[in-house]
């Protein structure tokens, strides 16, 4: 928490704010009771993701301030914390229940047409306008749609404008929401976002324009944008849309390059870029004030130039995107400046106080804006970290030295609280990131800057305009060589594990403790050091405890996650080992990669580096187009392929089969696999199909691997794409052993697969079914869901249940899911979970797990 100490009688206290008292000879530590309530509103919203972690972070953060927290504070606090998580749950739920609704009429994308508002900032992504429509009429080809609900479209004129009343036509489909173990809850994401289904607009007219301050806003955005694409050149367009008006359409290798260095930020509408900007334009319209004799001579026009930057901040941090860190330093900015205009001198930390405040009054999921909370981190550290971290650079004697060395420890003052955040994002934390922003910020915050906002308004003199942009253009690309350069630099950068809810709940107290022990006067006493000492043990404590629940041992784990529309399942057996069968993947261009967002960031948060199978079950993009992403992100000890029997193989096996050959990895395909079973640990894994090996004459699907995984009375069957022909190639031989606990359904359920004959000679108690929302072929089947239903199957979909965990020691096993929101389902898994244990533990034959 930022502490205070001894007030300054002079305008010297603005570098000193923070630090209070009556006395300047004897301060003492005193904590900003506004600070603190404002940021028990906002973490609020945690107790709804993580309720235990978050009162444990809160908890200790107590602890370490017992000393100088009142019991009125202290209760405030807790209040606050109550209500931010009161307010948090009900936007939360009442999202869930409109996108339930939503959800519920879609089977498949759908053509609608729409009629509405344009609610948000129109942004250019990917060369078409993306922006969010608030829905008056919908009618879709089975359905219609509430009034009120958000929609998310890309497509449309340039030229859209919040408020412009406009008509649609639109394939639309209900957004996916991927639960899955180890990762965020994506509902309050979501719900900040506001938007319940989404697709692409085929057609926009327009049927009245938008008037108002935020419609002029969006118009203006619209020039600067054509101006910037006109004159920049292209590789540095992206990047001066990205600092002018918050778009990030960076391309993969640029977004990559910002992120590994840590440059990200020059990029960014930050606080630093909004106080250059909104106080460059206060400061010359004070000096033009000032020259007015009369008016200077009768007002203090400092005054009445902060009540214009008091305007001015929230209106530019409009135009700039509105992003969290822009509005927060918004915020922080009209704090700073309403001091000013009532004659005060304004606190830092009361300023940032409001400004999380106000953050929490507009909106109460606040805390889920990772840019807003990069940002307050950020401003937090340079307030408390920025002096005693500087001061020792005082000593040096060359000014150059003393000038670096300032230079590096704002930088360490600003990234050492963001470092958790990043680490949660996935990001490597990177020494070469201090040394290239010292580099690359007067480039990006002295030059790129200044002459990118100077360019929105050079359009009436072309020439001028394009010397600008000549001059921009360069510093931009001097920014981007230097953040390509700095990411190349790996053996200076190291690796840290995904924090988990605890870890990041444990960094609070932590952190809090740091800085009463850094600051003047915070002398933290032994109870201080003791919660401090309890956080670092625990941290390490639940880093062991994460490792051995993301490599167990001694039973064997399936979890099936949640994709979308493509496949990918984590097998973990008993002794340790890892299998990987499909990775899911993006079934068009410019799609997110499952592989990326969701494959990875799972295997980072069980602490997983190593692979030790990688099964791909035939060379489709929902299946394999994730694979790549692996391969970059862990090592891979061996691949199964059902390699093509014909030399015309699809391209993506021959992407892979080149890909594992430069990183030296073995493939197997069905004639290495065939016949022979590998034991890990007590767990035996079989290839049943296609052996001996692949079919020349049929479909890729129907040459899908087929891998039954089994463990002393438990298996587990994962059939992959196989559809009838594979199945009646494998019912045909009675010597294979189908019967399985669990059944992965084939081809997502399609009608083309689960024959009742396989069914039957399955006997599964549990199907699980990999599906997403958005899909437009049906999947799964009513037909399918029906033939397995009516055999007592319980039918478990990762479209609506999300990702689905079963977990066996060979006798008992447990099943349950990612979405533990649907009460009814909750109740099911247990009583399923407490038959099975029932039912292994009198050696029952019996696949039913009804109660």
């Amino acid at each position: 928490m930022p502490v205070a100490t001894g007030r300054r009688r002079d305008a010297r206290c603005l570098l000193r704010v923070g630090l209070r008292s009556t006395a300047c000879n004897r301060p003492r530590v005193w904590i900003d009771p506004v600070l603190l309530v404002a940021l028990a509103l906002a973490s609020g919203a945690f107790l709804v993701d993580a309720p235990l972690a978050t009162a444990l972070g809160a908890l200790g953060v107590a602890g370490v301030l017992r000393r100088h927290l009142s019991a009125g504070v202290f209760v405030g606090a807790l209040v606050a914390l109550g209500m931010g998580c009161a307010r948090a749950h009900w936007e939360v739920a009442a999202y869930e229940a409109a996108y339930e609704r939503a959800r519920s009429g879609f089977r498949a994308p759908e053509r609608c047409a729409l009629e509405g508002r344009v609610a948000s900032s129109p942004v250019l992504s990917h060369d078409r306008i993306a922006f969010t429509l608030s829905l008056e009429a919908g009618r879709c080809e089975s359905l219609r749609l509430p009034a009120g609900i958000g929609v998310r479209l890309g497509g449309g004129p340039r030229d859209l404008a919040r408020g412009d009343r406009v008509s649609v036509i639109a394939q639309i489909a209900p957004i996916e929401l991927l639960h899955n173990p180890g990762l965020a809850d994506p509902r309050p994401f979501a719900a900040r976002r506001g938007s319940v289904v989404s697709g692409t607009a085929l057609d926009v007219s327009i049927d009245e324009r938008g008037r108002g301050p935020s419609a002029l806003i969006d118009r203006a955005r619209a020039a600067v944008r054509e101006r910037i694409l006109a004159t920049f050149a292209p590789a540095a367009a992206p990047l001066a849309r990205a600092l002018v008006l918050g778009e990030n359409d960076l391309d993969e290798g640029d977004a990559a390059a910002f992120a590994k260095s840590g440059l990200a930020h020059l990029l960014a509408v930050s606080g630093t870029h909004l106080v250059f900007a909104v106080v460059s334009i206060v400061r010359a319209f004070a000096a033009v004030l000032v020259r007015i004799e009369r008016l200077s001579a009768a007002r203090d026009v400092g005054r009445a130039a902060a009540v214009f930057g008091m305007g001015l901040a929230p209106l530019y941090a409009d135009f700039a995107g509105g992003s969290g860190s822009a509005w927060r330093a918004a915020w922080m900015l009209m704090a700073a400046f309403a001091a000013r205009a009532l004659g005060r001198i304004p606190c830092a930390s009361r300023a940032l106080a409001l400004s999380v405040l106000t953050g929490w009054v507009v909106d109460p999921l606040v805390a889920f804006d990772v840019s807003f909370l990069l940002s307050a981190a950020a401003t937090a550290g340079l307030l408390v970290l920025g002096g005693p971290l500087a001061r020792p650079c005082e000593r040096l004697r060359s000014r150059p030295a003393r000038a670096f060395g300032k230079a590096i420890a704002t930088t360490l003052a600003a990234m050492a609280p963001c470092a958790p955040l990043l680490a949660m994002l996935g990001s490597d934390l990177t020494l070469a990131g201090v040394f290239a922003n010292v580099i690359a910020a007067p480039f990006g915050e002295l030059v790129a800057l200044p002459l990118c906002l100077a360019h929105a308004v050079t359009a009436p003199v072309p020439l001028l305009e394009q010397g600008v942009a000549l001059v921009a253009s360069g510093a931009l690309l001097v920014v981007r060589q230097i953040a390509h350069e700095s990411a190349a630099a790996t053996w200076l950068a190291f690796g840290v594990p995904d924090p988990n809810a605890y870890q990041l709940a444990l960094c609070a107290p932590l952190f809090t403790g740091f800085l009463l022990a850094v600051l003047p006067s915070g002398r933290p006493g032994h109870l201080c050091r003791a919660w401090v000492v309890a956080a670092a043990v625990g941290l390490g404590v639940i880093e062991v405890a994460a490792r051995r629940a993301g490599a167990p041992e001694g039973e064997l784990r399936m979890t099936a996650l949640a994709v979308g529309q493509g496949d990918a399942t984590l097998v973990d057996l008993p002794d340790g080992s890892l299998m990987l069968v499909d990775a899911g993947g993006a079934l068009f261009e410019g799609a997110p990669d499952p592989g990326e967002r969701v494959v990875v960031p799972v295997l980072r948060a069980r602490r997983r580096e190593r692979i030790d199978v990688l099964v791909v079950t035939h060379p489709h993009p929902d299946h394999a187009g994730g694979v790549f992403a692996v391969l970059d992100a862990v090592s891979v000890g061996e691949i199964w392929l059902p390699v093509s029997a014909s030399d015309d193989a699809p391209a993506l096996e021959t992407r892979l089969l080149a890909e594992a050959a430069r990183r030296n990895v073995p493939v197997r395909g069905p004639r290495a696999l065939c016949g022979r079973s590998r034991a890990f640990g007590g767990a035996v894994v079989r290839v049943l199909a296609p052996c001996p090996d692949s079919v020349p004459g049929r479909s890729i699907n129907d040459n899908s691997l087929v891998v039954r995984v089994e463990l002393g009375e438990r298996a587990l069957l994962l059939m992959g794409d196989a559809e009838h022909e594979q199945e009646n190639a494998l019912i045909a031989h009675p010597a294979i052993r189908l019967r399985a606990d669990v059944l992965k359904v084939g081809h997502h359920g399609s009608r083309t697969s689960t024959s009742e004959v396989l069914v039957a000679r399955v006997a599964p108690r549990v199907a699980t079914v990999s599906c997403g929302v958005r899909n437009r072929f049906g999947h799964p089947s009513p037909e399918v869901v029906e033939r397995l239903t009516e055999r007592g199957v319980r039918v478990l979909r990762t479209d609506r249940h999300g990702a689905i965990h079963v977990r066996t020691d060979g006798r008992d096993m447990w099943v349950g899911a990612a979405r533990p929101s649907v009460p009814a389902l909750v109740e099911r898994l247990r009583a399923w979970s407490l038959a099975a244990r029932v039912s292994a533990a009198r050696g029952s034959s019996s696949h039913s797990l009804a109660p």
